[in-house]
């Protein structure tokens, strides 16, 4: 009996894995299909980038995509969101596919034909406009998985749930927005998501390979503001007054002791970064008060509170000690939890990032320092992100331009491998979960 039974359950496991295969060889075929649309959308959207929460063409253009293919469209979530809804023509859980839209303040240095000539007003000064992090990718992805999804929506088993999400580098100073808001707005409700998938090219990773990390795999990212304030005075009569310059330089130096003494780097890693420093208007005048500003990086909650209590405790400790006072704002104006990608949902999905892309091009990843936002979705319900190659092959990923740069720079020839790996976890997350 046992044996029968044994057998039974090795023939269900070779049909399921079949079945697998065959569906894995079919989105590849659509995918593969789908090149050239895929890239002229890319093109388009680079060509006419906007800045966080004012995505207003772009999210007409995938609003009027998602509703071409009979998928019900929400917008206007969190000021210029899309939401795409395709329910399946079988019950099952409800999975949620994300991308990002906005482009950076950054003008374009790549002599591409479709570079961005967009320029705007951004913090009182006239910028270049770029899509120089790779959203323009992102969105054109994710329209080639809604239309080849759409086209298989009767052999869906569940409800895929498309979000097209603003404001991922923040949104405008007195403004709300990105993943935060879209979750506090109720993205993640009507119908309730079960589990989120997201991706992210990368211009230092090779084109058709797929890097990926369980766990915590970007950093949590709180900004700060310091503010020292001292006495001013004549530059020739220092010891008249409290000099705010000479304390702020003490706190930047002292500072760095916290990831270097405090850390426990062979755990995790983490950053404290000064990034800004502000004071004075004259060369020989002691100015009243010095403003700084920075960055820190965690990767654990406990790191977080490690580091920010040393970041407020040297800061206000140091300016006592010089007779001057330190203001400390920390978190200052953003604060991104930890990406962290569920272990057992990783665990879990790995063969269908494998199946995409071949296991040999699969590849773990240490912890990334940069932040993404795609972890206030993690908070509320399991997630996986992972990192897709966008580097030409044979491209070197030391000298390879990095994101947030004028000369940001992406091999198209990858972007069909995103669409395969979110079709085939949303399929095969959806058949294992029958």
């Amino acid at each position: 009996m046992k044996k029968l039974l044994l057998l039974a359950l090795t023939v269900v496991s070779l049909s399921a894995s079949a079945q697998n295969s065959a569906s894995n060889k079919v989105i590849s075929a659509k995918a593969d299909a789908l090149q050239d649309k895929i890239i002229a959308w890319r093109r388009d959207f680079h060509e006419h980038p906007e800045l966080g929460n004012r995505e207003v063409r772009t999210s007409g253009i995938i609003g009027k995509h998602l509703k071409s293919l009979g998928i019900e469209v929400q917008t206007g979530i969190a000021t210029t969101g899309v939401i795409g809804i395709l329910k399946g023509g079988k019950p099952g859980p409800v999975v949620a596919l994300r991308a990002d839209m906005d482009a950076l303040p950054v003008t374009e240095r790549v002599p591409l034909p479709f570079a961005s000539k967009v320029k705007t007003q951004y913090n009182g000064q006239e910028v270049g406009v770029m899509h120089a992090c790779g959203h323009d990718s992102h969105m054109a992805i994710l329209m080639g998985v809604a239309e080849v999804l759409a086209g298989m929506q009767k052999e869906l088993r569940g409800t895929v749930k498309f979000i097209f999400q603003p404001a991922e580098e923040g949104a405008p100073a007195g403004e709300k927005g990105g993943a935060e808001q879209m979750v506090k707005e109720g993205v993640l409700e009507n119908p309730k998501v079960d589990v989120i998938f997201g991706l992210h090219i990368n211009s230092q990773t090779e084109v058709g390979k797929i890097v990926y990390r369980p766990g915590g795999t970007m950093a949590g990212v709180s900004d700060l503001q310091i503010t020292v304030k001292g006495r001013s005075a004549h530059g020739a009569y220092p010891w008249s007054s409290i000099d705010p310059v000479v304390v702020s330089a003490q706190i930047i130096s002292s500072l760095q002791s916290i990831v270097s003494r405090n850390v426990n780097v062979t755990e995790n890693p983490a950053v404290v970064t000064i990034g800004v420093i502000q004071g004075g208007s004259r060369f020989n005048i002691i100015p009243e008060s010095v403003k700084m500003q920075g960055t820190v990086r965690y990767f654990t909650e406990y790191d977080e509170k490690l580091v920010t209590d040393n970041v407020r405790r040297i800061a206000t400790k140091t300016a006592e000690a010089y007779g001057a006072t330190a203001e400390v704002m920390l978190p200052f104006s953003n604060h991104y939890p930890v990406t962290f990608n569920d272990v057992a949902l990783t665990a879990k999905m790995l063969p269908s990032l494998e199946a995409a892309a071949g296991k040999e091009n699969v590849m773990l990843r240490p912890p990334v320092t940069g932040a993404e936002d795609f972890s206030f979705f993690q908070q509320k319900v399991p997630g996986l992100f992972f990192f897709l190659g966008g580097m030409p092959k044979g491209g070197n990923s030391i000298t390879a331009p990095s994101h947030h740069t004028p000369d940001f720079y992406l091999d198209e020839s990858g972007f069909t491998l995103g669409v395969k790996a979110l079709c085939d976890l949303t399929l095969d997350y959806m058949a294992k979960s029958k």
